[in-house]
C-alpha cells in the first residue's frame, strides 16, 4: 500500500502511457504538496534504497506499485521514471 504522502505521485505515474517520464523534483514537490527531503536531493540512494529489512523504502514503494523504477540526475534534479518491463526475459 502506497503512503498517503506519496498517492499523487504514485497516480501520476500509475496513469502514464509513457514508458520513460521525467520530472523535475520541483514537479514532484508540485505533486506531493511538500518538500523533498534534503537526503532526497543529496543520496542517489534515496531513490533506490530499501530499508534494513529488504522491503522497499515507503519512497521507492511509491514507483515499484505504479510500475516504474527511478533513475534519479541529482546535479539536474530530475528523475526518470521508466516503466517495469512486464514481458519475460
Amino acid at each position: 500500500m502506497v503512503r498517503n504522502e506519496y498517492q499523487p505521485l504514485h497516480k501520476y505515474l500509475r496513469d502514464r502511457y509513457a514508458d520513460s517520464v521525467v520530472l523535475t523534483f520541483s514537479q514532484i514537490e508540485d505533486l506531493l504538496g511538500t518538500t523533498l527531503p534534503d537526503a532526497a536531493r543529496r543520496i542517489q540512494a534515496w531513490w533506490t534504497d530499501a530499508d534494513v529489512d529488504g522491503s522497499p523504502s515507503p519512497q521507492s514503494h511509491t514507483w515499484i506499485q505504479a510500475g516504474r523504477t527511478a533513475l534519479p540526475n541529482l546535479s539536474a534534479r530530475t528523475v526518470r521514471f521508466e516503466r517495469l518491463s512486464t514481458r519475460p526475459a
